[in-house]
């Protein structure tokens, strides 16, 4: 966004958005790692989630206590999870190779800025098109795939009357779209001037939820067979979260002939998708870090240093994951930290902000200044009503829903371990209050002059050949004197 936007904008929601994603960079990384962990245990010519190596001569009672080996091998073998969030027990070695490999990874594909990483890109957003219809082909030939398909696209109506399935639809939306993380923000901002953003947002909104739309038909077409090679229901089958991809799937594939095979290219495509979500984080975060300080610590490295730090610390938290409780601090970020709840809010007083503070007419024609035309009036109304009352109302919702966070349905968090998940929700939630508060008490003269003050446009030196006449001098300052948060909102 190449747009002069007042201080209040910048700071409150720049900060707030910075935390969110920070702490979605610290946690998501894992599901990569996993992934990797799974890859490397795909190269075998007897998947090891297929079998437990228990006697197969059990009594009747041993059998009702049985658990699965996909679950074996998920909980005892990949997580080594304790009893709960106060028994942290010791670091698992395995995982913690396999995280640190994935953040070197990270590393060195953004550690140069985003030419290099949209090359990389090309691969890594491309190939797992390919990898999904070679499943879905796969997917459809086996037994039980045209049940499974006919559950995904024959919903059940009666659902859209539970207040929880339009708190998973929001978060679920807001999440993928990376609404309120600015990382968006951040890589626009690398864009000319006059790119024509409007035309992106529709195509960006198309292609991911026709994406989603797509592999729906790969993963139910599978949990399908799962369903009818078990004789049971598929809603008994269906998983979500990583249940989906470390329990659900790999059982599925387990089951299939050349196992193997298919394992290895499902999670090579996770990989490559979790690769391409954590490069937007972290290069949208180093981005504004960066941006914070424009004119300072002009050093020659200092993109790569950056990187490193941030790479660095989040790989320390995260250590706290790979341990024997780490499945419980992960559910703790996973839930409160960067969750649907936060998103919500963030979301809603960043509209407010545009269309309330800096004005929905103005922010228009600043984009018609950018792209050459006015958007659809109807953009407008969506940032003045429709979007606010949405995130407002499914963010009630959420409140008044509100459940003690579990795991596995049977372990119920201690109040402390919620205490602290409250902390990193509020964390973020608390940023844009707060520098509110304290901006308006640094300022001088009356309340009015004060609000004023900071909620006037500030634009740069290199925006004066698109602005119009009509721009008072006032409103444009020199780069050196002024923070432009260019990148983060």
């Amino acid at each position: 966004i190449h747009l002069g936007i007042s201080h209040i904008l910048n700071i409150c929601l720049g900060f707030a958005s910075m935390v969110i994603v920070f702490f979605c960079n610290t946690y998501y990384i894992m599901v990569l790692a996993w992934g990797f962990y799974y890859l490397i245990h795909s190269f075998r010519s007897e998947l090891p989630w297929s079998s437990c190596g228990n006697p197969g001569n059990l009594t009747c009672a041993q059998l009702a206590a049985a658990r699965s080996p996909i679950i074996e091998f998920w909980e005892n073998k990949v997580l080594n999870i304790s009893s709960g969030l106060d028994d942290p027990g010791t670091i698992n070695w395995e995982m913690t190779l396999c995280l640190m490999a994935v953040w070197v990874l990270v590393y060195f594909c953004v550690w140069k800025g985003v030419k290099s990483t949209g090359k990389i890109v090309y691969f890594t957003a491309t190939f797992p098109y390919v990898v999904l219809i070679i499943l879905l082909v796969r997917g459809v030939t086996l037994p039980g795939a045209y049940d499974g398909i006919m559950y995904y696209i024959k919903p059940d109506w009666s659902k859209l009357q539970e207040a929880q399935v339009w708190i998973d639809a929001g978060t679920q939306i807001f999440f993928s779209y990376a609404i309120g993380l600015g990382a968006l923000t951040a890589l626009g901002s690398y864009n000319r001037f006059n790119n024509d953003c409007y035309k992106d947002a529709f195509v960006l909104a198309l292609i991911n939820s026709g994406t989603s739309f797509f592999a729906g038909f790969v993963v139910f077409s599978i949990l399908g067979f799962m369903a009818a090679e078990q004789g049971v229901d598929i809603s008994q089958v269906a998983e979500s979260g990583p249940g989906l991809a470390f329990i659900a799937y790999p059982k599925a594939v387990s089951l299939m002939p050349v196992a193997p095979l298919w394992a290895a290219l499902f999670f090579f495509m996770l990989l490559l998708l979790g690769l391409d979500s954590q490069f937007v984080g972290v290069e949208g975060f180093v981005t504004g870090i960066l941006d914070l300080f424009p004119g300072q610590h002009n050093h020659r490295y200092r993109r790569e240093i950056a990187v490193a730090v941030c790479c660095s610390l989040c790989f320390i938290i995260d250590i706290s994951m790979v341990t024997q409780g780490g499945m419980y601090v992960f559910q703790l970020f996973d839930y409160y930290s960067a969750s649907g709840m936060t998103l919500l809010w963030q979301t809603f007083w960043e509209c407010i902000v545009v269309a309330w503070v800096y004005g929905a007419d103005r922010f228009m024609d600043d984009v018609a200044r950018m792209i050459g035309y006015r958007p659809f009036p109807w953009m407008k109304w969506c940032w003045s009503f429709i979007t606010p009352c949405v995130c407002m109302g499914i963010f009630v919702f959420h409140l008044v829903n509100y459940k003690p966070l579990t795991y596995n349905t049977d372990y119920v968090y201690p109040w402390w371990g919620e205490a602290v998940g409250w902390c990193l929700a509020l964390s973020s939630m608390l940023c844009i209050p707060v520098s509110i508060v304290y901006f308006l008490f640094r300022a001088r003269g009356t309340f009015r002059e004060r609000w004023d003050h900071l909620t006037t446009p500030v634009w740069s030196f290199h925006h004066l050949e698109f602005l119009s006449p009509d721009v008072k001098p006032s409103s444009i300052v020199d780069d050196n004197k002024v923070i432009i948060f260019e990148s983060v909102m």
